[in-house]
């Protein structure tokens, strides 16, 4: 089975983005965890509102795309919202992307 790592699944993630915020879900902080044994990836995501109207899409999004690199592994995407998302989760990159400083939120 073809080598994978979290760094090669971070990659595919970062491809994905929000449609609503021009910030892909890795550095939007949207993945709480990857795990990657040899049957399997499992990764547990989150959204910023329970509300998302895209939430379907971009779950099946990150299924299509993990699954494209697994080697063969089944993909699971387990839907989190405990820990609930915040804007500390982001990337400082991302928060630069967006002018989120410090003092703006």
């Amino acid at each position: 089975m073809k080598e994978l790592t979290k760094d090669n699944v971070i990659e595919v993630l970062r491809t994905i983005y929000d449609p609503e915020i021009p910030v892909n879900i890795w550095d939007l902080g949207l993945i709480y965890d990857i795990s990657i044994s040899d049957s399997d990836v499992c990764i547990k995501m989150t959204f910023t509102s329970p509300t998302c109207p895209m939430m379907e899409e971009l779950l099946q999004q990150v299924k299509d795309s993990v699954e494209s690199i697994s080697g063969g592994r089944e993909v699971k995407v387990e839907l989190v919202w405990d820990p609930p998302w915040d804007l500390s989760r982001m990337s400082e990159e991302a928060r630069l992307d967006l002018d989120l400083t410090e003092q703006g939120w």
